[in-house]
C-alpha cells in the first residue's frame, strides 16, 4: 500500500532542517564532524517513521546514528519524533541504498541496520535486497575492518536468502535466530521498529542475524 501523501510536508521537513542532510555527497570522510566526541558512526537503511532510529539514539547518545530513507513522508514522522525530544546525535538523509559508497569513505561506518527491508520476493529482482551479494559488496567498501551488519526481518524467505548470501559474500555469521524475541542473548536492549511491533503481536516470529567480514 502507498503511502497517503502527509500534510503540508515541505513546511514539516524545514522545521526539522537541522538534523537533514541535504548533500550527503559533501560529508563522505567527514561525518564525524557532525559530532566530533562521537564513539561510534552508525547506519541506518530505510528508517522509515523511526521507532528504532529514535529508542536506539535515544539510548546511546555518544554514537552519531544516520538514518537513511527514501520516503519522505515518512522520514518527516521520524525526524520530528527525534526533533521533538531535542535528539542531536541522529541526522537524516532522503536517499537510496546503493549510493553509500559515494556517501562514505573506506572503513568510515562502525555498524549498519537493515530493519525489515523490502523482500523484493521475485527472483529477477533478487540483487536489489539489502542482504543481497550486491549489497554486502557496498557495505564492504564503507564499514571499518571490525565492522557489523545487524538485520531483522519477519520475513523467512528473505531471511533464509540472506543467511545463504552471507558466506559466499565472503562474510562471517556471527549470530542468528529464527525467533528473536525468545531469544535471551540477541534479545538483550532489543529496540523494536513498528513493523516488528505489529507483526509480533500478530504472532509472527521476528529473525535476525548480525554478520561481519
Amino acid at each position: 500500500m502507498r503511502m497517503r501523501k502527509k500534510k503540508n510536508l515541505v513546511p514539516r521537513m524545514e522545521r526539522c532542517a537541522a538534523q537533514l542532510i541535504r548533500d550527503p555527497y559533501e560529508h563522505r570522510g567527514h561525518w564525524r564532524d557532525l559530532m566530533p566526541q562521537a564513539r561510534e558512526l552508525r547506519v541506518e537503511l530505510g528508517c522509515g517513521k523511526g521507532r528504532f532510529t529514535h529508542g536506539t539514539a535515544a539510548a546511546e547518545p555518544d554514537v552519531l546514528f544516520i538514518a537513511i530513507e527514501m520516503v519522505p513522508d515518512a522520514m518527516v514522522v521520524a525526524m520530528e519524533r527525534c526533533v521533538n525530544d531535542g535528539l542531536t546525535n541522529v541526522f537524516f538523509v532522503d536517499a537510496n541504498a546503493d549510493q553509500l559508497p559515494q556517501f562514505f569513505a573506506p572503513g568510515e561506518v562502525d555498524r549498519i541496520y537493515l530493519n525489515f527491508s523490502d523482500p523484493w520476493p521475485k527472483d529477477r529482482h533478487a540483487k536489489r535486497r539489502l542482504t543481497s551479494q550486491t549489497f554486502l559488496g557496498r557495505y564492504d567498501k564503507i564499514l571499518k575492518p571490525e565492522g557489523h551488519v545487524e538485520f531483522k526481518t519477519d520475513n523467512k524467505d528473505l531471511f533464509q536468502f540472506s543467511l545463504e548470501q552471507v558466506e559466499p559474500a565472503g562474510w562471517h555469521l556471527d549470530a542468528f535466530t529464527w525467533d528473536l524475541h525468545h531469544d535471551e542473548t540477541l534479545n538483550q536492549g532489543n529496540v523494536m521498529t513498528e513493523y516488528e511491533q505489529k507483526f509480533s503481536s500478530m504472532g509472527n516470529p521476528i529473525c535476525k542475524m548480525i554478520i561481519s567480514r
